[in-house]
């Protein structure tokens, strides 16, 4: 049983950007999959998909990469805050997001 589903979810699209993978599958629940329709229309993933499969059901992800150096849209992912150490902050404090493809592809 995972004690911290948001850590796995971002472990899982972590590990196979690091290896390479084109599509992850996660457990599905509907924090991760709100947290996956974020990553979509922030432009971080290349598409998903909800599947039932009469349980849990899955998310597929469709990772994304730069076409041309393979690198990926989603540069660092962790965890700050967690169950055991709560992390809370100002907005004014939040550090702006650094989105390099998301400018190449609006200009």
């Amino acid at each position: 049983m995972v004690t911290d589903p948001i850590a796995d979810f971002l472990t899982r699209v972590r590990n196979a950007q690091m290896a390479n993978h084109r599509i992850v599958e996660i457990p599905a629940s509907n924090l991760k999959k709100r947290i996956t329709e974020i990553l979509y229309d922030k432009g971080y993933i290349l598409k998903y998909k909800f599947e039932d499969d009469n349980k849990q059901g899955v998310i597929k992800i469709a990772l994304k990469y730069d076409a041309a150096t393979k690198v990926p849209a989603i540069r660092s992912l962790e965890r700050v805050s967690r169950p055991g150490l709560r992390q809370y902050s100002k907005p004014a404090d939040f550090a702006r997001v650094k989105n390099e493809p998301l400018l190449k592809n609006l200009l």
